[in-house]
């Protein structure tokens, strides 16, 4: 209820782990790069760069492992949890944010949602002549840079 929510946005800096747990779940790994950027002088002056370990479970973690790659630009919501051991007899504390929402960054690009069909509902696709699952979305392809003004810009059919 009082959990500290975070969001980030950066790049992948790694491979995308994904592990399988016990009981059928599975957590997905990876390190996000976060570098502020500011105007100073009319220059883009960078900061710092810090690294965040996210982690995303099961359902959100298997989408995460098959759409996301090293150097993507992401946004990531979540908890952020702080873990706490003791290392030589001192204490050590590092923070993870485990994720409740991931997402490619669309001010570098764009990307296409693909939706899984569910499992009750894959047997009938096999079957039927549909060439689209129930579940599936349609997603119009980005307007043409030349479209006029007054003009429609060309759809993916």
């Amino acid at each position: 209820m009082y959990d500290t929510q975070i969001t980030l946005a950066g790049w992948i800096g790694g491979d995308v782990t994904l592990r399988e747990v016990t009981d059928g779940r599975a957590v997905a790994t990876f390190r996000i790069a976060c570098t502020p950027t500011r105007y100073r002088d009319g220059e883009r002056v960078k900061g710092t760069t810090t690294w965040h370990t996210v982690k995303a479970w099961n359902r959100l973690g298997r989408h995460v492992a098959a759409s996301l790659a090293s150097g993507d630009p992401v946004v990531v919501h979540g908890r952020l949890v702080a873990d706490v051991w003791e290392r030589d007899g001192k204490p050590q504390t590092s923070f993870e944010v485990v994720a409740s929402a991931v997402g490619h960054d669309l001010s570098f690009g764009t990307t296409v949602l693909t939706r899984p069909v569910p499992v009750a509902d894959a047997a009938t696709d096999q079957t039927s002549d549909q060439t689209t699952s129930p579940m599936s979305t349609q997603v119009a392809a980005p307007v043409a840079a030349d479209a006029g003004e007054g003009e429609q810009p060309a759809r993916a059919a």
